[in-house]
């Protein structure tokens, strides 16, 4: 199996996908950005965008996490996108990962789960059974979802949020660090607090 991938974005969430291929011993031809900051990743070097000429014939994480980014990039490039699973992360038999996504170490994705393409399954999250996960999701480090949940396009679940079972969050959400969600939530709001309260209702294109 081919074992060489390429990573678009350069910043500390690349770093994290950079140790888990590694780890996986996967080779790292290049690191891409459009406007870099540093010059290699975790040794990795890293190339301006302009000067890349993207292989489609090799496989790609985009390494960048902002949700709407992922979205632009993935629609973009046409590329053969990856999933990267920690060695420590628990990923039921019986679960499905989309392409582009990444899960942590420690995160626990149990049995009918379904996660979609481009999703970020950060440190020590509990995806908990029968739960549907969409595209371009950010599940951030303890942040725990009870069975059954529904996670919109988009949405970010803060820092160790909560949300109970069956509940039923929209897309492009803002979930606030240590929010506890009791009830369903509609598309483009941002929410936080115990119990979550909705603090700002965005535009789509925000």
């Amino acid at each position: 199996m081919e074992s060489r991938v390429n990573l678009y974005g350069a910043s500390g969430h690349s770093k994290v996908i950079v140790d888990i291929l590694l780890s996986k011993n996967f080779i790292i031809e290049k690191i891409i950005d459009d406007n870099p900051k540093f010059d290699t990743v975790l040794g990795i070097k890293v190339h301006k965008n302009t000067n890349v000429d993207f292989d489609h014939n090799l496989r790609w994480i985009i390494s960048i996490g902002n949700n709407k980014i992922r979205k632009l990039l993935s629609a973009k490039y046409n590329l053969k996108y990856i999933t990267a699973i920690h060695n420590n992360a628990i990923v039921s038999n019986f679960s499905t990962v989309d392409e582009g996504t990444v899960i942590m170490a420690g995160a626990t994705i149990n049995p009918d789960v379904r996660i979609g393409k481009h999703c970020i399954i950060n440190t020590n999250a509990v995806i908990e059974h029968d739960c549907i996960i969409k595209d371009f999701v950010h599940v951030s480090p303890n942040a725990s979802l009870a069975g059954g949940v529904i996670i919109g396009e988009g949405t970010h679940v803060g820092i160790g949020a909560t949300i109970i079972q069956g509940v039923s969050v929209g897309k492009w959400v803002t979930i606030g660090a240590g929010s506890v969600i009791l009830k369903d939530i509609p598309d483009f709001v941002t929410i936080v607090g115990n119990p979550g309260r909705i603090i700002k209702n965005k535009q789509e294109n925000e």
